[in-house]
């Protein structure tokens, strides 16, 4: 097969199609070479389609089957400055060159005569989705694509630092081939050349623009490509639209939303692409409806190497198919409290008092510049002279980032003295800080990075100090984050824009107290996600205890959404079945807008559920819960149910009536931090699966210790040994969390399968096993509980739990359900008690940056 002329082959193949290219070519070519060619084609395709990362799609098969360096200018190029110019290793450009191929090998073949394409790329928060697209915007260049618009965030700020990305990675590349309709001063203007002129035959180059999400430049924009769309000349233009963080202003807005659907309503060949790293939003758009719901595909990117992400900071709770004692979930010691006390000091208590408002250095935030002079003065030692940067984010309001910077200035004023008298007191005081941070995340933990004294801090430490800038960052400040220059040391103090899409250079510390309306909102105002090359030891975040708890439950329903992805890939399901799973998910009520009323479904086929959250101090709530599972347990015993023995302690009783159950069900409290074992919702459930002939008959286990090592309960007259269960070290007394209550072989405890086997099995497995058993499939397994309210932790547990202390017996709840998601009840409202947060509206400056309008 001769190389050069396959070369020449593929191409056409790519740009005509596979059936036109064999078409023309066997005309010159032997049936045994041509058949090579395909065969060699279709290969190619197929390492696409195969490789990593998984994605969800259609019915489109893919097309692409990668690069053409022969042919091809803007990846080649991109591919030379991301290799020379940045210095990456094929390692660090192979994962990006296989997801960008990925997604153009499931968007339309731009040489197609009309289509319509909406996919979704889900990445993780400051991960490279923006190399991601740029890699996609070139190799889509280099297929035909015609025209890029980039809709790139709400900020100024985010939309110029788009646009000096762009301009560096593929404009200034190949200047020639590029016609740029915006740039690092301009968002979009008018042009002075009509649409119709500057899109019509367009074949040398491709026309790209940077476009803020605001209502005034979208109309222009729109306005703009008006002639273009009604003479028809779009009818010839491929157009690839980039929604960089899709997730904002693009769903569900007035004024947004509707203004993207029109601009895509006039281009007859276009494929529209989000990028998020925060999808709830996006997937509970309703799929098939004229909205932009990925119907086309959904890309899951891979999590690159060294991220740092919400699980290694907070950790996550364990999720389905994970035990107990697997992994560790638990994230690095980096996360200190704001005690609630030093609010007051730290934000305004309402919009009245923003104007007015003098903030005090309290203990917590003296203790985050410390370790942040000391963390960059750490990273000078080590022969890092990058930028380094602290992120002071305690309100939305402007007047709160003006207040904050003269006290921040005579902080660093009065280091710089008390550093060139060598105060001993403040040497005392840094040296100590240096001690017990280190010690809390010691340098050995990361490989690669060396340890340091603290003499050996210190002696960076005047320059790092004394260079240090206290920036304001907002929609009115003149004095912005610019990273163009020399290495700087910076203090940021800011809302919105440093809380979204804007990358931190060399964030180390944050300190972070405002609470927000969404979930999707909280996780993309942690800048702190990233990459921190040969300082993975140093960066530390400042918050209090409800936010800490909120990001560790994110990274939790973060993972499974894209297990979720991972999963029915695997399944062949399309992006449209995707959204109806991913909508009925139980937990996702409390990741959508927080405190909104919108429709929605929950579905518990196919799942299991348990407790973990406990109120340990409240005697009544948990004596409520001991009175439900003794009536259970005597009613059920009542009508003639008898108890199988388990084989590690306990009984099983088998063809248990569902109103036994749903009495049960409607009795037993869960904790409000539990919105999947809303009882309400679950009763709703096993009605309507009730009256399609399923869940007549339950099983029910009570799932007591072999030896009575713990005492014992005594539920409807029967004697039952304790559990232990411990908990972790985050719980309050009023959320005793317990992590997990279920053993991976529990949910089949009613099968005829040893519990051995059980735990090899994985969670498709168990699952099936349930629902191809002819009796199982239409019954569900409920699981009781009965726990030492002073359990203690196992020895080697110590570290991360500590002695339960309830007031009584606690009883732990789990449900397996068969099944899958196709049935759904619905839910009117998703609610999330925001009382003792601070929830805050922007001030009218950044209202109308964001929307292009005023304030209602």
């Amino acid at each position: 097969m001769s190389e050069d002329f396959f070369v020449v082959f593929a191409g056409w193949a790519r740009k005509h199609g596979l059936e036109e290219a064999c078409s023309r070519f066997r005309l010159v070519l032997s049936e045994q070479v041509l058949t090579s060619f395909v065969a060699e084609y279709r290969r190619r395709i197929e390492n696409i389609e195969s490789d990593d990362p998984p994605v969800l799609h259609g019915p489109r098969d893919p097309w692409y089957p990668g690069p053409n360096d022969a042919n091809d200018q803007y990846w080649p190029e991109l591919y030379k400055h991301f290799r020379e110019t940045l210095g990456w290793s094929q390692d660090r450009i192979r994962p990006v060159d296989r997801a960008s191929s990925k997604v153009v090998a499931y968007t339309p073949r731009p040489q197609l005569p009309r289509w319509a394409s909406k996919g979704l790329v889900v990445g993780y928060v400051q991960s490279g989705k923006t190399t991601n697209f740029t890699s996609v915007i070139a190799k889509a260049a280099d297929a035909g694509y015609k025209f890029v618009i980039v809709l790139s965030g709400i900020h100024n700020g985010l939309r110029r630092q788009t646009q000096e990305r762009l301009d560096e990675q593929l404009r200034d590349l190949v200047p020639t081939a590029w016609l740029t309709l915006t740039d690092q001063a301009n968002d979009f203007r008018p042009h002075a050349t009509p649409s119709t002129a500057l899109l019509h035959n367009q074949e040398s180059k491709v026309a790209l623009c940077v476009v803020k999400k605001n209502k005034t430049v979208l109309t222009k924009l729109d306005e703009w490509l008006e002639d273009a769309a009604r003479k028809h000349v779009l009818d010839d233009v491929p157009v690839l639209v980039i929604d960089d963080e899709a997730d904002q202003a693009t769903v569900a807005t007035n004024a947004i939303n509707p203004l993207i659907r029109q601009i895509l309503g006039k281009l007859p060949r276009c494929t529209y692409i989000g990028y998020t790293a925060t999808p709830f939003a996006n997937v509970l758009i309703a799929p098939g409806k004229d909205d932009l719901y990925p119907d086309n595909f959904i890309l899951n990117l891979p999590k690159p190497d060294g991220y740092f992400g919400s699980e290694r900071i907070f950790g996550r709770d364990a999720v389905e198919g994970e035990e107990a004692s697997g992994a560790d979930l638990d994230g690095y010691d980096m996360v200190r409290f704001i005690d609630d006390a030093e609010l007051p000091s730290l934000r305004p208590a309402g919009r009245a008092a923003a104007a007015g408002f003098q903030p005090d250095i309290t203990e917590s935030l003296l203790d985050a510049t410390h370790w942040f002079w000391l963390a960059t003065a750490a990273r000078r030692a080590r022969g890092d002279d990058g930028h380094s940067t602290m992120l002071v984010h305690t309100s939305m309001k402007i007047a709160v980032h003006e207040a904050f910077k003269e006290p921040l200035v005579d902080l660093r004023d009065d280091a710089v003295r008390k550093l060139r008298s060598g105060d001993p007191e403040f040497l005392a005081t840094l040296e100590e800080t240096w001690t017990k941070e280190t010690r809390k995340v010691p340098a050995a933990s990361f490989p690669g990075v060396r340890a340091l004294s603290f003499a050996e801090a210190l002696e960076r430490l005047p320059e790092v100090v004394a260079s240090t800038r206290v920036v304001l960052d907002n929609c009115r400040s003149d004095d912005r984050l610019e990273y163009g220059g020399p290495p700087q040391v910076a203090i940021a103090v800011g809302g919105n824009t440093l809380s979204r899409g804007l990358t931190l250079e060399g964030l180390v510390v944050s300190y972070f107290v405002r609470a927000a309306q969404a979930y999707d909102t909280l996780l993309q105002m942690a800048r702190w996600f990233g990459f921190r090359p040969g300082y993975e030891d140093l960066p530390r975040i400042w918050m209090t205890g409800q936010l800490e708890a909120w990001f560790r439950h994110l990274a939790t329903v973060e993972h499974e959404i894209r297990l979720d992805i991972e999963r029915y890939e695997q399944q062949g399901l399309t992006p449209g079945e995707f959204g109806v799973r991913i909508r009925t998910h139980p937990v996702l009520r409390v990741t959508a807008k927080m405190g909104a009323a919108i429709p929605a479904f929950t579905s518990y086929g196919g799942r299991r559920i348990q407790t973990r959250y406990f109120i340990e101090n409240d005697t009544e709530w948990l004596q409520h819960n001991i009175d439900a599972a003794d009536e259970l347990i005597r009613d059920t015993r009542a009508a003639g149910g008898i108890g199988e023995p388990l084989p590690r302690g306990g009984l099983l009783f088998r063809d248990v009536a569902a109103n036994v159950v749903e009495r049960f069900l409607g009795r037993y409290s869960s904790h409000r931090d539990s919105p999947d074992l809303d009882s309400t919702l679950m009763l709703n459930y096993v009605g309507k699966e009730r009256e399609a002939g399923s869940l007549h008959r339950w099983s029910v286990a009570v799932m007591a210790a072999g030896e009575n090592s713990h005492g014992s309960v005594r539920l409807g007259g029967l004697d039952f040994n304790r559990i232990a269960r411990a908990k972790l070290r985050v719980s309050a007394p009023e959320r005793a969390d317990i992590k997990t209550l279920m053993s991976k072989d529990h949910r089949v405890v009613d099968l005829d399968i040893a519990p051995a086997a059980a735990r090899a099995m994985n969670e498709s497995a168990l699952m099936d096993a349930r629902n191809n058993d002819p009796v199982a499939r239409n019954r569900a397994l409920l699981l009781l509980y009965p726990i030492d309210p002073n359990s203690k932790p196992d020895a080697q547990n110590h570290a991360t739990r500590l002695p339960l202390e309830a007031a009584t017996d606690v009883i732990g709840m789990a449900v397996v359900f068969p099944g899958n998601a196709e049935s759904k009840v619905r839910t009117t409202h998703v609610t999330v008690d925001l009382s003792s947060a601070e929830v805050e509206t922007p001030d009218e400056a950044e209202y109308v940056e964001l929307t292009g309008q005023e304030s209602p």
